[in-house]
């Protein structure tokens, strides 16, 4: 018999340390590429928001950029400053272990543009067949 783990009630609450931890870190990130960063590739990133796994391992770091930037020169630049970053971030902040850092494009702004031009393509349609 197998028994679930996963009841309301039984295990651990979550934590909200990880929130904690994921909202410093994308502070301390916000602050370095505004001032310390000298790479021209960075200069438009901008931190979306910070996933930060339950065990404090792992960090997702999302970022945006502005209209008409590559994301792929951009990714290789903060991949290639990743170590830099990691150890900012250790000297900084108080934990046992630092984070591995990883990066990805948050798309979600273009995703929302994208639907939002649906809904106004549908509405114009509309509009045009009432006529």
């Amino acid at each position: 018999m197998d028994f679930d783990f996963n009841l309301p009630g039984l295990g651990r609450p979550e934590s909200s340390r990880p929130k904690r931890v994921a909202e410093a870190i994308k502070n301390e990130l916000s602050l370095i590429l505004l001032q310390k960063v000298s790479d021209p590739r960075l200069a438009s990133v901008a931190i979306s928001h910070v996933v930060v796994a339950p065990d404090l391992k792992y960090a997702k770091i999302y970022f945006t950029l502005p209209a008409g930037e590559h994301v792929g020169p951009v990714k290789k630049a903060l991949t290639k400053a990743k170590g830099f970053f990691r150890s900012h971030l250790a000297h900084t902040m108080n934990l046992r272990y630092t984070p591995e850092l990883l990066f990805s494009y948050d798309d979600q702004n273009e995703e929302l543009e994208r639907i939002d031009e649906l809904f106004r393509q549908i509405e114009k349609d509309k509009k045009d067949g009432n006529s």
